[in-house]
């Protein structure tokens, strides 16, 4: 099985390096596997081959178990990227902060939800009446309404169905915005687009997590505010339309 060359000619300086060290960050003992980084140039990133096969409850299981461990390793706050790398990254192709804070309330407001909501308020894909209504929940964040007593997580930060290559015995990851962050913004990310046999992945991570708040599903909407928004300043207004559903709801 061949390795796998992503290229991006002209890409932003760091676009691949930065990937590359949250690869390297995910990287943890009895944690979620991660793809292996061959090499790494500024326009491309070469990754050791994934044998991929049909998702499975069992492999599914392994992976929620897993993916605990993976957050579990922690961050030394909120917000900040894999060790090592020093600036910001990228979520896909939009550019992403990372620069640590002490309560995750006030990171995902001033880091997350409001640059995002603001650039689409800007070119025209989220209204004036949605931005406000953005613009409470994050009143709401800065309060620390949301917060807890979980210390940050390591996590993979753009874990969508896409980014998770089912194996024989669980599943590696790829693409990551590596960062410290909240637990439920990964499986928050996970169900946003569909991954198959979710509750099974859901069910191995709790098992093995004490760091989740009991009511954490009622939260998923808003962890899944931020990757809206990023798709609609990328793709239009029909994403925005869903971020402010989502806000009315939090």
């Amino acid at each position: 099985m061949a390795d796998f060359t992503k290229r991006r000619p002209g890409a932003p300086p760091g676009f691949f390096a930065v990937e590359a060290a949250g690869l390297a960050w995910l990287s943890v003992p009895g944690g979620a596997p991660v793809a292996e980084v061959l090499d790494v140039t500024e326009e491309s990133i070469t990754l050791s081959s994934v044998a991929t096969v049909r998702p499975s409850a069992a492999a599914s299981r392994a992976f929620g178990q897993q993916l605990a461990r993976t957050h579990d390793a922690g961050a030394a706050a909120f917000g900040i990227g894999p060790d090592g790398w020093d600036g910001d990254g990228f979520i896909g192709n939009a550019p992403l902060s990372l620069r640590p804070h002490r309560s995750w309330g006030e990171f995902y407001a001033a880091e997350r939800v409001l640059p995002y909501a603001r650039t689409a308020h800007r070119t025209g894909a989220l209204s004036s009446p949605g931005l406000r209504v953005i613009e409470a929940v994050a009143e709401r964040l800065n309060a620390g309404e949301f917060d807890d007593p979980a210390p940050p997580a390591r996590i993979h930060g753009d874990l969508w169905a896409g980014n998770v290559l089912f194996t024989a015995t669980s599943a590696t990851l790829v693409d990551p915005a590596a960062q410290g962050g909240h637990r439920i913004t990964d499986l928050a990310m996970l169900a946003l687009f569909g991954l198959p046999y979710l509750s099974q992945v859901y069910d191995a991570y709790a098992e093995h997590s004490t760091l989740l708040p009991p009511h954490w599903p009622d939260l998923s909407g808003l962890h899944q505010l931020h990757p809206l928004l990023v798709h609609t300043v990328l793709f239009g207004a029909g994403y925005g339309e869903q971020a402010v559903e989502v806000a009315r709801r939090c």
